[in-house]
């Protein structure tokens, strides 16, 4: 949180965060992912890389999904959350 709030003194039109959620509490993870969709709906212009693939996902207007350093899929974020092989492969479902 206080990375976040060191990142927006200096009214940035872009952040870039790797692995914000990593080692929080699930609690603390849905706090900085609703603060994140609360910088996206301001206008910010967000690039995230995370392995919280539902979170992520949920999150984007446009996603990439690596494989080994490649891009295997592209998409929104919603055609993603729907794919099957992203379902399966990285959702469980």
């Amino acid at each position: 949180m206080l990375a976040i709030a060191r990142c927006l003194m200096g009214q940035p039109r872009l952040i870039m965060f790797d692995e914000p959620s990593l080692g929080l509490s699930p609690a603390m993870a849905s706090e900085v992912f609703r603060i994140i969709r609360r910088l996206k709906d301001e206008g910010m212009t967000i690039i995230l890389v995370e392995q919280n693939v539902a979170a992520s996902l949920a999150l984007a207007d446009q996603a990439y999904v690596l494989e080994t350093g490649r891009i295997t899929l592209s998409g929104t974020g919603q055609t993603l959350l729907r794919d099957p092989r992203v379902r399966e492969a990285y959702l469980g479902l």
